[in-house]
């Protein structure tokens, strides 16, 4: 399927290209900078600001400017993740409390798997993981739990890679990738021993629709110096097939 893009020259286009060269650790960003990060003309980059804080999608300071409150309040207007998210709570809740490690909720994206929860005490695991960030679903916990289960064509071609290195031990043979996803799907629960960051192994479980398709996934995080996955797989799949006996009852009875 080919791949759809905005006209960056549109007036809708320009105004992506502004709100994503907003990075993650970004407190605030001049307009000179905008201007460079988005190869737009300052004059224009300028003017679409003004409309976009105007809109409560930046706002403005003598710093610069920042993401505007109005993105997370349509953020969280939409209908699926907050659908997930109201029945997944108290399960990612009560999973954190039984392990006192990071947990993490999230979906699939394309190739990636975003992360639209994430509960973490004192003892967290030093994670590259955010709200509403992304990770390729090759190298996760969660991402291969819900590659496993996303059909064949969708593997074939995530296997068919790049699959890119991001650690020593980033599994990128394909046939060991097929492999793990076979178990996967088998054992209901996905590892990740030190794939995407270093320091860190996870276990997860994928939660599936009536038909076996994967709505999301919830892991468990921790250190690898101390955290042994294997103990907590009993929390991880108790706590996805709660939220997936929930979520298919709602399903069937939408009025109830």
């Amino acid at each position: 399927m080919p791949e759809h893009r905005l006209d960056e020259r549109s007036v809708l286009g320009r105004a992506l290209l502004i709100l994503e060269a907003f990075g993650v650790e970004d407190q605030a960003v001049g307009l000179s900078e905008l201007a460079r990060r988005t190869e737009l003309p300052k004059a224009t980059v300028h003017r679409m600001c003004r409309d976009l804080v105007t809109a409560r999608l930046l706002s403005s300071s003598p710093e610069g400017y920042r993401l505007g409150r109005g993105l997370f309040e349509l953020g969280m207007r939409a209908a699926t993740e907050r659908t997930l998210l109201e029945v997944a709570v108290p399960f990612l809740q009560d999973l954190f409390a039984r392990t006192r490690e990071t947990v993490h909720f999230g979906v699939r994206d394309g190739d990636e798997v975003v992360y639209i929860s994430k509960i973490g005490g004192h003892r967290q695991a030093r994670a590259p993981s955010r709200i509403g960030g992304r990770m390729p679903l090759y190298c996760t916990a969660i991402g291969k739990a819900l590659l496993a289960h996303s059909g064949p064509e969708t593997i074939d071609r995530i296997l068919a890679g790049p699959l890119t290195r991001r650690t020593p031990r980033t599994v990128v043979a394909p046939g060991l990738l097929r492999a793990q996803l076979s178990q996967i799907v088998e054992t209901g629960l996905a590892y990740e021993h030190e794939e995407s960051a270093l320091g860190i192994v996870c276990v997860a479980a994928p939660v599936l629709s009536a038909d076996e398709q994967p709505l999301a996934a919830i892991s468990v995080t921790g250190p690898v110096t101390r955290f042994h996955p294997e103990a907590h797989t009993a929390p991880v799949r108790a706590a996805a097939t709660g939220i997936a006996s929930i979520l298919a009852r709602r399903a069937a009875n939408p009025n109830g």
